[in-house]
């Protein structure tokens, strides 16, 4: 438990895995720092209160709205931003009297700023900044008498904005990707922390314990995908960034094989995968890893001390982290990796020691990979043989093609779809905005807007809109105890401002619903600031908020729908095909086939995988009605998690057949993998057309049908024996996909027969 207690992170550490490459604590600090500059150098100038709050706000916009990442796209955005943002105030305070063409142009406005999105991250910042700006030119009653005052506020918010971007907090693709090297090196850090745990857990802890390795699990991989995101602009070529991503991607299927590995090793019989995967599972009867015997006991100690060396790996993953020391234990966890190193023990025991070697095999990998070469005059020969596997492995992908995918056109355009969409629901929004009030029905209008950005099906839209007017309603609470706080300081509003908008930025990735708690809470202190607060003001905005997410409803089912199921089914074919062309890759790989980039596959099936569970959540909200619907949800995505685990560590395993000494290639292989394909195109038929036909096969493992080939079921410990495991486990899986898609299910006798 020591390792646990002092888990090697520390503060700091567990701080950086929880906001992986501090990116929100980035957000917050250079949004907040933007806005302050704004405001002293607008005091400075004696600028009255209203134009301060134009410019704190348009500052706020014109920092978050750009999303490039090269330091010169941004300045270029920015620097178009200034003139957008001066056209659009200019045009608010314009039309601010003339309902019906105000009205018109704000609907053409909202649809261009959703259409043009089209075009890229400066088309997107361009129309979100013209969008926030009319409405602050609403929000501030802009006049065309006070429009030169405004260009100045308007102006110094955008220098304001530049100055702490470029200046005073730079964000360069290199530091974002160092800072998320170190969150991945954090999350790994308490992954392995809590799989020591998983060791010593007694019955009453493993429950807890359990919860806390698939919170790791999935951290770790969100760090990943993450990291993937960033490779391209912050490492020096293409080369370097695939690199970078193979090495991230085998340290993540390495750690989370040794989770299973020792979930099954703890366990009285051999555990479902399914427990790490689907949440509130059945936790397995414990019996330990070592139980009985003198000899067991030493070797559960054996276990417990190399999984503090490979946590002392970890937490020491960095350049300056050397010495002979660390050099021994990697050297002895790497020996794990030959059969004759292994300890007498249980074959569950024993694959936990292989998972140790390939663990610190992948952490090996990944420090050659970010940190460049490194002393090898400590190196066992197992240590040596990793190093070659490695360099042999770089030549051959060294260069790899990309894979285009096909653009969508027309209204079956995501965009284009939504820009339909909103402007329909902000007509509606309008309309019905004014009925409420004809001072500030803009705030029906903003949020039928923002329930439809970053959403793809109807059901997303209603649990948006739905999380926006809980966020509200509490927001208004904690804006009357704040405005009433307050009073009239002007100052120390303003100081709360800023700590409410750092709180929504820094919580806006995790909580949309707190993120709007932060929104309503910081307006009660705006109008406070404008002399128009009162308690009916903050209860319209509730009125309004409640509005404008019920005509994004309206638009959203109305307009061009895409229902929750429809979208459901199309990412979950994607999911479905790429998990059949790389489980296909990586057998014929093993097989002896050619070489491919199976891990580049693989992370392919991990983004696909993460669409598909943002796209049920609203079939898994607590607030869904369908209790049924929502345990079939969670039990289908929790069996695709465990398909692409299993195939994950095929991948991994069929990567070390052309460069390694130990791992051969077993022909017999290619037959095994022969149901699973079929299976798979079977499941997505039916997703097609419910009157596809086709069943599922199953019924006579996976290792039988070797046997019943004549060559006889391999050894056990032997490569092709834990291939087999992992096929038969991948066979299981998809073949429990076929009960809650509805589609046939025969045993393999009987499918013989038809």
């Amino acid at each position: 438990m020591a390792v646990k207690r002092g888990s090697g992170t520390g503060i700091w550490g567990r701080f950086a895995a929880s906001d992986p490459g501090l990116l929100r604590l980035m957000a917050g600090l250079r949004t907040v720092g933007s806005i302050a500059l704004t405001l002293v150098v607008l005091a400075v100038l004696h600028t009255a209160v209203t134009h301060l709050v134009a410019g704190a706000m348009t500052a706020m916009v014109a920092t978050f709205a750009i999303r490039e990442k090269q330091l010169r796209a941004q300045a270029i955005t920015l620097a178009l931003g200034l003139p957008v943002v001066l056209a659009a105030m200019s045009l608010g305070a314009l039309l601010n009297t003339r309902i019906l063409a105000g009205d018109a142009f704000f609907v053409l406005l909202i649809f261009g700023a959703v259409y043009f999105r089209r075009f890229g991250d400066r088309a997107t910042a361009l129309g979100l900044m013209g969008f926030q700006v009319y409405f602050i030119s609403l929000f501030v009653h802009a006049t065309p008498a006070g429009l030169p005052e405004l260009y100045v506020t308007l102006t110094i918010a955008v220098a304001g904005s530049a100055i702490v971007r470029f200046a005073l907090v730079p964000e360069t693709p290199e530091r974002t990707l160092g800072r998320l090297r170190e969150a991945f090196r954090a999350r790994l850090a308490q992954l392995v922390a809590t799989q020591l745990e998983l060791l010593d857990a007694t019955p009453d802890q493993l429950d807890k314990v359990l919860e806390d390795l698939r919170r790791h699990t999935a951290r770790l991989h969100e760090a990943a995908l993450m990291i993937q995101g960033r490779l391209e602009e912050g490492t020096r070529d293409a080369g370097d960034a695939a690199l970078v991503q193979r090495r991230v991607a085998e340290a993540e299927i390495a750690a989370e094989r040794l989770g299973v590995l020792l979930l099954n090793a703890r366990s009285a019989e051999r555990a479902d995968t399914l427990t790490l995967h689907l949440p509130h599972a059945p936790v397995p009867a414990p019996a330990g890893p070592a139980v009985g015997t003198r000899h067991e006991d030493d070797t559960t100690a054996a276990l417990r001390r190399d999984l503090t060396a490979l946590h002392l790996l970890v937490t020491r993953l960095g350049p300056d982290s050397r010495g002979t020391a660390l050099a021994h234990l990697r050297n002895r966890l790497l020996g794990y990796r030959d059969e004759e190193n292994l300890p007498p023990a249980s074959l569950a025991v024993q694959d936990v020691f292989r998972g140790l070697g390939e663990a610190a095999r992948s952490v090996l990998g990944l420090r050659l990979a970010l940190d460049g070469p490194q002393d090898e005059s400590d190196d066992a020969p197992e240590t040596t043989r990793s190093r070659e596997e490695f360099e042999a492995e770089d030549i051959a992908f060294a260069e790899g093609p990309e894979d285009a995918e096909e653009a969508r056109t027309g209204l079956q355009r995501s965009t284009t779809r939504a820009a339909f969409q909103v402007a329909v629901g902000s007509t509606l929004a309008i309309v019905g905005g004014e009925f409420l009030s004809s001072q500030r029905w803009y705030w029906a209008v903003l949020t039928c807007w923002v329930v439809f950005l970053n959403t793809a099906s109807t059901g997303e839209i209603v649990i948006k809109g739905y999380r926006r007017l809980l966020g509200t309603g509490l927001g208004v609470v904690a804006g009357v105890g704040l405005a009433g706080l307050v009073g009239n300081h002007t100052w120390t509003a303003f100081a709360l401002v800023l700590v409410l908008i750092f709180g929504m930025f820094f919580t806006a990735p995790l909580s949309y619903a707190l993120m709007s708690f932060f929104v309503t809470a910081m307006l009660g202190l705006l109008y406070t600031l404008l002399h128009t607060y009162s308690f009916a003001v903050l209860v319209l905005r509730i009125e309004e908020t409640a509005l404008g997410a019920a005509c994004g409803v309206i638009a959203a089912v109305l307009v061009l729908p895409v229902h929750t199921d429809r979208r459901t089914d199309e990412l979950l074919r994607t999911v479905l095909a790429r998990l059949r062309d790389i489980s296909t890759a990586a057998v014929s790989q093993l097989s002896g086939g050619p070489a491919v980039d199976l891990l580049d596959m693989a992370r392919d099936l991990d983004t696909a995988l993460d669409d598909l569970r943002r796209s049920t959540r609203p079939l898994t909200h607590p607030i869904t009605p369908l209790r049924v619907r929502r345990q079939t949800a969670r039990y289908l995505v929790a069996l695709l998690e465990t398909c692409a685990y299993h195939t994950r560590s095929l991948a991994a395993t069929a990567e070390l057949v052309p460069y390694s000494r130990t791992v051969a290639a077993d022909p017999r292989l290619e037959r095994a993998g022969r149901r699973i394909a079929h299976n798979i195109d079977v499941l997505v038929a039916n997703l097609l057309d419910e009157d596809a036909g086709g069943e599922v096969e199953s019924g006579a493992s996976i290792a039988s049908m070797l046997e019943d080939s004549g060559s006889g079921i391999p050894r056990s410990g032997t490569v092709t024996f834990r291939v087999l495991r992992h096929l038969q486990r991948l066979d299981e899986g998809v073949a429990g996909l076929a009960r809650p898609l509805g589609v046939p299910v025969v045993g393999r006798d009987e499918h013989k027969k038809g």
